[in-house]
């Protein structure tokens, strides 16, 4: 069977989700913050009912991120939302929490789900114990190397492997909202009012002051992000000859129309490969076309594929 591996972006409303399609998107991830983590925007279940159409028409998939840390008041609550998620088509849902894959077995057994468990998702062993349990799909963790990854797809040639190619990555999450309680801390309630997505906050080093860490606060508490933005472009043909299922552009805290640009770069490199794998090549004019829409203040970099990490 041809190799055509799936572009993923996530989006934060029904038109984001269009834009993404008619940018080359493949599939398109949304949610809402009750139940998933790191959300552009909440996409309901009325909006989500309305994306589905939008998405056949592309021949795309819908995901629907639930990978939230899960406490007791949400989950009454949880089998209505998977079963309305199965009745409306979704094509998957993402979880780390071993409570969804429990309500789906209850409530919504047709839902395919996506093993996502953050940093934690780092070996194919454990990928295999909930390829048992009924996941279809693992995301590889942010921190693997290139040989990680490489080996990770080896060992599961019949799980799909999701890995994030493109945007910020999350390096810090507490349920408290500690910027809100600073800000109170110090008495500027005005200030505790204004710490969402909108807001462009930084967290700076004292020692590192051209670094710039952005963050910001929701219902799920505080989320501190990197200073730089992952950009495996240049070095794209190694994931695509290791036949990665799936391949993520994270467009958190990113204007629709950056994203827009990034999907149809690595669009054109997906497509250049398919077409021909043996005489593809990567071009400098993709990594300008990035560039052409990146922010200054933020470094594009190979995030940790090139790396050793240590936990």
């Amino acid at each position: 069977m041809t190799y055509q591996p799936e572009l993923l972006v996530t989006a934060g409303s029904v038109a984001e989700v269009e834009r993404m399609l008619e940018a080359g998107a493949s599939a398109v991830i949304v949610g809402e913050q009750k139940y998933g983590m790191r959300l552009p925007g909440d996409v309901t279940l009325a909006d989500i009912a309305l994306c589905i159409p939008i998405v056949r028409k592309y021949g795309a998939k819908l995901y629907v991120s639930a990978n939230n840390i899960l406490h007791n008041d949400v989950l009454n609550d949880l089998p209505a939302y998977l079963q309305q998620l199965e009745a409306l088509g979704v094509d998957a849902v993402i979880f780390g929490d071993p409570a969804i894959l429990m309500s789906v077995r209850q409530a919504a057994p047709s839902l395919k789900l996506h093993w996502n468990a953050e940093m934690t998702s780092t070996n194919y062993m454990t990928a295999r114990y909930w390829q048992k349990r009924g996941s279809k799909r693992i995301v590889a963790a942010r921190e693997l190397n290139m040989e990680e990854i490489q080996e990770m797809k080896r060992q599961l040639p019949d799980m799909e492997v999701e890995v994030q190619i493109h945007g910020m990555t999350n390096i810090y999450h507490s349920k408290r909202n500690l910027v809100q309680h600073y800000f109170h801390h110090i008495g500027d309630d005005e200030q505790a009012n204004n710490v969402g997505l909108d807001r462009k906050m930084f967290l700076i080093e004292q020692e590192r002051q051209d670094e710039k860490y952005p963050l910001y606060e929701d219902i799920n508490g505080t989320h501190i992000m990197s200073s730089d933005d992952v950009c495996i472009i240049e070095d794209f043909k190694f994931l695509l000859d290791a036949r990665i299922d799936s391949f993520k552009i994270e467009g958190l805290l990113k204007s629709t129309t950056y994203n827009e640009m990034v999907v149809r770069v690595y669009r054109e490199a997906i497509d250049a490969y398919v077409a021909n794998p043996e005489q593809y090549e990567f071009k400098e004019e993709w990594l300008e076309r990035i560039r052409s829409v990146q922010d200054p203040e933020r470094e594009l970099s190979f995030g940790f594929f090139y790396k050793e990490q240590m936990y």
